[in-house]
């Protein structure tokens, strides 16, 4: 692993976790769910949008898309939805044609096929909603990206990669925590091999 955290690895707690626990988290490593609910071109352009927004530029890569369409294809939803948008499975189908048309302004066949400068300004006009044209003339912008972002940052951080990442010591059940005083830490949770304030550091490197 590389980052915060270069030695910890939280699937090396595994045994402590209960049977049910442990196989739910193993089976998102071991497991990754086959596309049933977006096609093979959506998948392709929704894939770029995953790694571009979450960094993912090289392997091991979380794979994010093939749980959302899990999620999706199972017809696990939130149980809301905004007023102008349609079912978040579609929201997703609309977003993935939205973005491919909007790599070709760039000169790109798809989001799939842009450049790695291209898909960062894509994405960017889509955080910040500055798109504009075709689907999005039916999908408010905003509330689309608000939509995807909910679901790529949840199968994100369910990941046990990404628990590296950040540090996070994965289930407490059953052992539980005792050392609840500030600044304590479990001996198994990560410790950090350097610490940054997020904050400063962001607004050092002019990445507001």
């Amino acid at each position: 692993m590389r980052g915060r955290y270069p030695d910890f690895d939280v699937l090396s707690e595994a045994r402590h976790w209960d049977e049910v626990t442990r196989r739910v988290v193993l089976d998102r490593v071991e497991r990754t769910p086959p596309l049933r609910y977006f096609t093979e071109s959506q998948a392709r352009t929704l894939e770029a949008f995953c790694d571009t927004v979450m960094a993912q530029d090289r392997e091991p890569r979380i794979p994010v898309l093939a749980m959302v369409d899990d999620k999706l294809s199972e017809g696990r939803r939130e149980g809301y939805r905004y007023a102008d948008l349609p079912d978040d499975g579609e929201t997703w189908r609309l977003v993935a044609r939205a973005l491919d048309e909007a790599a070709r302004e760039h000169g790109a066949d798809s989001l799939a096929a842009a450049s790695a400068d291209g898909r960062l300004r894509v994405c960017q006009a889509f955080a910040t909603a500055e798109l504009a044209g075709g689907v999005w003339d039916e999908l408010p912008v905003a509330r689309a990206w608000a939509v995807v972002m909910r679901d790529v940052l949840a199968a994100f951080y369910s990941h046990p990669w990404a628990w590296n990442e950040i540090g996070f010591g994965g289930p407490a059940y059953p052992r539980g925590y005792a050392r609840l005083g500030v600044g304590q830490r479990e001996l198994w949770e990560g410790e950090e091999a350097f610490v940054v304030d997020p904050v400063k550091d962001v607004s050092e490197r002019g990445l507001e």
